[in-house]
């Protein structure tokens, strides 16, 4: 089973992608820096909740989306 980190970082770049988004555009969209987004990505930054809200919001989604295995 993944850690939420994994999931969070696997989730986080499908769903960027599939909305075309870059990670300065999804950065930019949560008043994020964009290195933090690609740390977040490669799983490698540990996150604040505020933080997947933030990211969340920007994709547009519910805050829990973002920590849900894919299936």
């Amino acid at each position: 089973m993944p850690t939420a980190r994994a999931t969070l970082a696997e989730n986080l770049k499908h769903l960027r992608a599939e909305r075309g988004m870059s990670q300065e555009d999804l950065a930019l969209e949560a008043e994020l820096h964009r290195t933090f987004v690609a740390h977040v990505e490669r799983a490698s930054r540990n996150i604040s909740l505020d933080n997947i809200e933030k990211l969340a919001k920007a994709l547009g989604i519910p805050t829990h989306v973002l920590l849900t295995p894919r299936s």
